[in-house]
Order: C-alpha cells, then structure tokens, then sequence
C-alpha cells in the first residue's frame, strides 16, 4: 500500500478529535505531522527507528500511537469517520463483512497485553 499524507480535508476532520494541547508546561509536537509519521510506520510497515525524521521524533510517534489508543482517541476517530460516511451515503449496513480468528487458550493461561511497556510488564 503506498503512503500519502494526511490531506487538509483529512487534517479539519481529524484535529477536533485530539485532545486539547496543554494549557501549562510544555506544548505537544504538531499533531499533523506525528500522525503522518505513525501513519508512515504502520502503512509501510516499517521499524519505528526507520520513520523518516522528517515526521519527528520517532519515540515521540510511538508514544503518542499508545497514549491515545489508551485515552480511545483513534476509536473516536474511526467511528465519527463511519457515523459521517453514513450520513453522507457513502457507507451502507445493506452488506457487512466480518473476519475474525478465534485461539483457544489454556485454562488460566494469562495473556499477554500486546502495548504493555517494558516497565509496564511484569
């Protein structure tokens, strides 16, 4: 899959959907081109340390791909994407596709959190 980055059009639909920059203390890094340097990595497929420092810093990128999966923020973003495609007629629930793979696991077997930190895991 080839990467763009994210359009004006995409960008007015995207930013209300971010948590506000903070009030005190040190501004976060432009939000715009840390998404294009998260999108970058997941499009392409591409280690973190590869992400273009064109888009930031890559520790900067990864965190903020975990800190708003956490605060929901990319769930908010999907479904306000999926409520508007609806609205405008250009999704329909006529025909729905699902592809899920179920694992068994063990009785008691723990699962491993797959964005657990190495501080975070233990």
């Amino acid at each position: 899959m080839e990467f763009r980055e994210i359009s004006d059009e995409q960008w007015k639909f995207i930013k209300p959907h971010l948590p506000p920059q903070p009030i005190t203390g040190r501004k976060r890094a432009d939000d715009r081109k840390v998404i294009n340097g998260i999108l970058f990595v997941l499009i392409t497929g591409c280690r973190w340390g590869d992400m273009p420092a064109s888009y930031g810093s890559r520790a900067t990128a990864w965190r903020r791909l975990k800190w708003w999966s956490e605060e929901g923020v990319w769930n908010e973003i999907m479904e306000s994407l999926r409520d508007s495609a609806y609205q405008e007629s250009k999704f329909s629930m006529d025909v729905v596709c699902v592809d899920s793979s179920f694992i068994e696991t063990k009785k008691r077997e723990k699962i491993p959190n797959t964005m657990d930190t190495k501080k975070g895991m233990g």
